[in-house]
Parts: C-alpha cells; sequence; structure tokens
C-alpha cells in the first residue's frame, strides 16, 4: 500500500503544490500511488487532537508514505519525534521527497535525527523572520481538488478545452493554472529535482551542533 500525506501550512506550500510534487516524485520512479490524504485539521493542534491522522496511520501499517517534507507531518517536535517512532515501529518507509531520502526502521539513527534536526533549523530560522506568506508560495486553487485528473488528462494528450469540459471549467482559468503550477512538467515526471548524490550523507553532514 502506497498513500500520499498532504498537510498544507499556511507559513509553507499547499495542498496542490505538495500534491503536484508527489505525483511528480511517483511518476519518475513508477510508484502507483493507492490513497491520498489530505488533512486540513488546524496547524495549532497537536498530535493527540488530530485522531483522523493516527487512526489513519494505524490502520495501514507496513505501508509506503510519500511525503513532501517533514514539516508536513508536525511542525512540533515533540509530535514530529512521537510520530517518527510510532510510523517506523509500524514499519512504515517513509519517502521524504524534498530530501531525496528514504527512511524505515533499519535506518541509521543518525539519519533520522538529521531530519528531525533540519525541521529544528528551519523553525529556528523562520521564528526570526517577519512572519506571511513565503516569496514564491501559491494560494489554494479550485483546481486543486481536481489536479489528479487533469495530470491524467494531460497524460493522455487532451487538450486543454477537453479537460476544462470533462470538470466543468472555463478553459482560460484551466490554462492559467496549468500553466502556473507547471503541470505538464508534472504529468511527464520533470518537476522533481533528480535523487541528490549521497542525499544520506549530505543531510547528516548538516546536523547542526552547538559551538
Amino acid at each position: 500500500m502506497t498513500l500520499a500525506y498532504i498537510r498544507p501550512d499556511k507559513n509553507f506550500d499547499a495542498a496542490g503544490e505538495q500534491l503536484q510534487l508527489i505525483n511528480s516524485y511517483a511518476h519518475s520512479k513508477n510508484i502507483v500511488i493507492d490513497d491520498e490524504f489530505i488533512d486540513h485539521i488546524s496547524q495549532n493542534k497537536r498530535l493527540e487532537q488530530r485522531t483522523n491522522v493516527t487512526n489513519y496511520f494505524k490502520s495501514n501499517e507496513g505501508a509506503t508514505l510519500l511525503v513532501y517534507d517533514v514539516w508536513v507531518l508536525s511542525t512540533n517536535m515533540e509530535d514530529i519525534i512521537q510520530m517518527f517512532s510510532c510510523m517506523l515501529k509500524k514499519k512504515f518507509s517513509i519517502h521524504f521527497i524534498k530530501q531525496s531520502v528514504i527512511i524505515s526502521e533499519q535506518s541509521n539513527a543518525v539519519l533520522v535525527l538529521g531530519l528531525i534536526d533540519q525541521l529544528r533549523v528551519r523553525m529556528q530560522n523562520d521564528s526570526k523572520r517577519v512572519t506571511g506568506r513565503p516569496k514564491g508560495s501559491k494560494s489554494n486553487s479550485k483546481f486543486d481538488k481536481h489536479v489528479n485528473e487533469i495530470i491524467s488528462c494531460i497524460k493522455e494528450k487532451k487538450c486543454v478545452s477537453e479537460i476544462a469540459r470533462q470538470i466543468g471549467q472555463s478553459r482560460s482559468s484551466l490554462k492559467d493554472y496549468i500553466e502556473s503550477r507547471e503541470l505538464k512538467l508534472v504529468a511527464h515526471g520533470s518537476l522533481v529535482h533528480p535523487s541528490l548524490e549521497n542525499a544520506e550523507e549530505q543531510l547528516i553532514n548538516k546536523i547542526s551542533c552547538p559551538d
């Protein structure tokens, strides 16, 4: 069972952007996604209040999980440690697309800690900046709920007018959406950067230690 987990965050990337990158990654690796979970629970909720998420993961023990970045799981350090511990105990294999690494119960402990430390550093740096939407990130769109269907149509070489009729939307708006989200690149698996060479080693080397 392969799952895609998406959790939009007002300070990071929207659901549509995450889904596009996950689909592009899956296409490039010949991975078939069996289910998608888009988590819209408030970012302020702690793990014990996210029972829909914990129950979902419990019911899919041993699954392969595709997630864009560590912050998607949680931006709370206690929660992320608990989620890592429980999912690895339940034999999940987790693909972190941005970092080009995969962790499982057999992974080097330093690699797992490196992912957690990377999140810690990012949260620490972000807390020093002025709050607001990051430069270059895109807002949610009415087309986001159709993104998988749109990508499938592009793969089938359907024209924009045909896709627009199929999903009941205007051609011009859809054309703008496809271009702004680079969906043609997504459909052909060319949006995700090639896997980094020695990605695990690079991640471990970036662990920040006190002076």
